[in-house]
């Protein structure tokens, strides 16, 4: 549910299909917004780290919604899997030789905030980057 003080820029559904397109989507509007340089494609990327990881750990699908705030933009990712275990929080860069798990890690260091939630009903990542 978007908060009082923040105006919905998009909000959609999105599949594995679906990834490239709102990547691109997310980054339109987002630079239509003011955010630019590495910060435009540090939060880009950390989106499309998080809708990947909705794709292939939560279910194969997601919903997004990008919303301005007062000070920058507030981006809600959603998938109904069955959860994340606390270990992959993204605190911790797994080790050299893992074959994934960086993607929560790259996210919570590319943005301002960013904070998860995980239950049997899914997993709900919030991240914002302030303008």
């Amino acid at each position: 549910m978007p908060r009082v003080d923040e105006a919905v820029l998009l909000q959609f559904d999105f599949d594995r299909d679906a990834v490239t397109g709102a990547r691109h989507t997310v980054a339109t509007c987002a630079s239509t917004q003011g955010l630019e340089g590495l910060r435009l494609e540090g939060f880009v990327l950390a989106v499309n780290e998080i809708m990947t990881n909705a794709v292939r750990h939560g279910g194969g699908s997601g919903r997004i919604r990008l919303s301005r705030t007062a000070t920058g933009l507030r981006c809600v990712i959603r998938d109904d899997g069955a959860g994340e275990p606390a270990r992959f929080n993204g605190h911790s860069l797994p080790p050299t030789e893992a074959t994934g798990g960086r993607g929560l890690w790259l996210a919570r260091h590319l943005c301002d905030s960013f904070d998860v939630e995980t239950g049997l009903d899914g997993t709900r990542v919030e991240l914002t980057m302030t303008i």
